[in-house]
């Protein structure tokens, strides 16, 4: 663990009104100028609608220098930071505590901060290294959150949430606020559809997500299936997975095929390059 010197604090911290005065790091943070920073915050009461938005959405960043920022905490923060890592992307954790191991808060994700460091990730807090964990650290934390990230993922927040707090410091910092609209009928999504209703940017896949982050996305290629050395089973199976990525239990039954000819089919596409799975997502791999 170090004290940053303030010459090496992310530069877009120091853009926001109240700065912090201190930071102390450990692991390294992924350089500013090769990497896009985005934080991704929700309910620690999340939803199984919520935790799929969340896998989902990160893991179609696969590929990408993006680092997934969020807070440690239970709840989405640490879906977050587990899809990232599963990934293969690059997350930081800004805890509402000191960085010793004895006071990361909470107490069930010291093992999940201990993996973050060794997939090369990092944690920092503005807080003593041994400061523990009071309801204020939450709003201060929220703030370095915000300001060290180009944009704000909102998962899921219910009318009152404190993932609130993090929304109206984006738009406070001039940056950019993302949420995942939900169910009209579903308490956790009364925040996040009220955030949309206020000029929000709504995000509903990864295409959309990488565009607001300003990645340009490669338009999806044609497939001719004539030119493909494929068998007939081996076609139907690209030909569905050619409109969008599908779940295994789906899209075997999409195929019409039985469940075991289907699983010996999967395999052989997956082995000749054809087809990977993602999230629990089948996806054509060319």
């Amino acid at each position: 663990m170090k004290k940053l010197a303030k010459q090496n604090f992310p530069s877009r911290l120091m853009e926001i009104p109240q700065p912090p005065t201190q930071l102390y790091l450990e692991g390294e943070l992924p350089d500013e100028n090769e990497y896009i920073y985005l934080t991704v915050v929700g309910s620690r009461k999340f939803s199984g609608y919520g935790k799929e938005a969340c896998e989902k959405l990160i893991a179609g960043l696969t590929g990408h220098k993006i680092v997934i920022v969020s807070g440690l905490a239970l709840g989405i923060d640490t879906i977050a930071h587990k899809a990232a890592i599963k990934n293969g992307l690059k997350t930081v954790a800004v805890p509402g505590s000191g960085l010793d191991k004895s006071c990361i808060y909470p107490s069930a994700n010291r093992k999940l901060a201990e993996e973050i460091l060794a997939r090369g990730g990092a944690l920092l807090s503005e807080f003593e290294p041994k400061y523990p964990t009071y309801p204020a650290n939450f709003p201060q934390r929220n703030r370095i959150m915000a300001g060290m990230s180009r944009a704000i993922l909102v998962i899921e927040a219910t009318d009152r949430s404190g993932t609130l707090i993090t929304a109206r410091l984006a738009t406070e910092y001039n940056r950019d606020l993302l949420v995942v609209p939900g169910s009209i009928f579903s308490p956790s999504s009364v925040g996040c559809n009220k955030l949309i209703f206020r000029g929000a940017t709504s995000i509903s896949n990864s295409e959309e997500l990488l565009e607001a982050l300003g990645i340009e996305t490669e338009k999806k290629k044609e497939i001719n299936l004539d030119e493909i050395d494929a068998t007939d089973d081996e076609r139907k199976i690209i030909a569905l997975l050619a409109v969008e990525p599908l779940a295994r239990d789906e899209l075997i039954a999409q195929s019409g095929l039985s469940i075991s000819d289907a699983n010996v089919i999967l395999s052989m596409m997956e082995i000749k390059g054809f087809i990977k799975e993602v999230a629990g997502e089948i996806m054509l791999n060319f």
